[in-house]
């Protein structure tokens, strides 16, 4: 893990009891305090009436956020008993960080509903229309394809996403996460595309999966047959533990992947992390992940398959290089689709609007503005920010927040 993450989330586990308190006392400095509706005055202002200018709210489909919980509503969810434990600093802290960035913290035996209400609530506070793609998350399996729990950091049951999204379609679609070395994998897969699941959602790095696998090729051939996408993480991963395999994120792999014609989403444009060029062969000098991301986008063979979202693009450990790369490359932007990485907008050392504005990429008056509403709606301020967000004379093009269109394509 970077020195930079570990300040932000890390640094606050000098202790678990410690950090407990300042969570009760909500320190707006460095806890969302969780409150509901926006100031009237907030609501009106010109930044978030422009934020939605020429983008249709029936068309906004965040397409990444996490759907989490304890498993207290019998949901099935399973969290590692390290994310509980004094002994575990770290992962200790940040559960307490996910909590309250999901407003649950408050909500001893009912976490799950909770959770689910708060995001509602947030929805709530956008434009009638928006929804959000809630993730499932499977766990680790190894290369037998048997099930690890105790090197899986969590687990979403694909029957808890289902059952929420059917239950408020209004609010939400879902994807499921299928691990490809299951042996029923290709079952459980056309299960998921029979019950509505417009997506499938891996994380390599925390899953155990090698995307460049033979072990993956059937799974794959069932997803191009189907048309469904798949969302992957690349690049380095820092917010969830696990197998920690962190060469799985090298977005080089899914090439075997878009080979076959799945179309692939690469999670957070790749934006942090480094891995081997194995164009070059397995002994390939060290590129950035960002680097080796962008060589696959200028292919053309992949125009019509390699997509990528834009979730966590904004936090403060994205090197600006980067977010002003993804700005200004505005023949990629068709390709872009907006997910905010719920429920980590909420967290609120991970994101600095002052900081984007000291470099020139924020109007100054915008900061007060984002920091009241991002104490109210995470979702609205992960929206807004990016909505105002420039690098020169470039910004992030309306067309990547209207993602809808993206996920209800017909089979291939």
């Amino acid at each position: 893990m970077s020195p930079r993450r570990r300040l932000l989330i890390g640094g606050f586990a000098l202790g678990g009891l410690a950090l407990s308190g300042l969570v009760a006392r909500r320190s707006p400095a460095l806890f969302n305090t969780c409150r509901a509706q926006l100031p009237a005055a907030t609501a009106a202002d010109e930044l978030i009436q422009s934020a939605w200018a020429g983008v249709d709210p029936a068309r906004f489909l965040d397409c990444h956020v996490h759907l989490v919980g304890t498993g207290d509503s019998g949901s099935g969810i399973e969290v590692n008993p390290q994310m509980e434990s004094l002994f575990h600093p770290l992962q200790y802290a940040q559960r307490l960080f996910y909590l309250n960035a999901g407003c649950v913290h408050d909500a001893p035996g009912r976490i799950d509903d909770s959770y689910v209400e708060r995001m509602q609530n947030l929805i709530d506070g956008l434009r009638p229309g928006a929804r959000l793609l809630l993730f499932a998350f499977d766990r680790f399996h190894d290369s037998d394809g048997r099930a690890d729990p105790q090197r899986s950091s969590f687990y979403t049951p694909n029957a808890y996403a289902r059952a929420v999204a059917a239950r408020h379609p209004q609010y939400f679609a879902w994807a499921a996460s299928i691990h490809p070395y299951r042996a029923d994998c290709v079952e459980e897969l056309a299960a998921a595309v029979a019950s509505g699941a417009q997506a499938v959602k891996w994380l390599p790095p925390a899953m155990g999966i090698d995307p460049s696998s033979p072990r993956c090729d059937r799974f794959y051939a069932a997803l191009a047959s189907y048309g469904l996408p798949l969302i992957s993480h690349a690049g380095e991963e820092q917010a969830v533990h696990g197998a920690d395999q962190q060469a799985f994120g090298n977005p080089l792999l899914l090439r075997r992947a878009l080979d076959q014609g799945v179309r692939v989403v690469v999670a957070h444009c790749a934006s942090m992390g480094s891995a081997v060029d194995v164009d070059q062969g397995p002994d390939g000098v060290q590129r950035s992940c960002f680097d080796l991301f962008a060589r696959l986008m200028g292919e053309a063979r992949y125009e019509h398959l390699l997509f990528a979202d834009i979730s966590a693009l904004t936090q403060r450990n994205r090197s600006e290089e980067v977010v002003r790369a993804v700005i200004e490359r505005s023949e990629w932007h068709p390709r872009l689709l907006n997910g905010s990485d719920y429920p980590l907008p909420g967290i609120v050392p991970l994101t600095s609007p002052a900081e984007f504005a000291t470099r020139g990429m924020l109007p100054q008056a915008a900061v007060g503005v984002l920091e009241t509403v991002r104490q109210h709606n995470p979702l609205l301020f992960d929206f807004v920010l990016k909505r105002q967000l420039s690098s020169g004379a470039h910004h992030f093009s309306p067309s990547i927040f209207e993602t809808r269109g993206f996920f209800e394509r017909k089979a291939a």
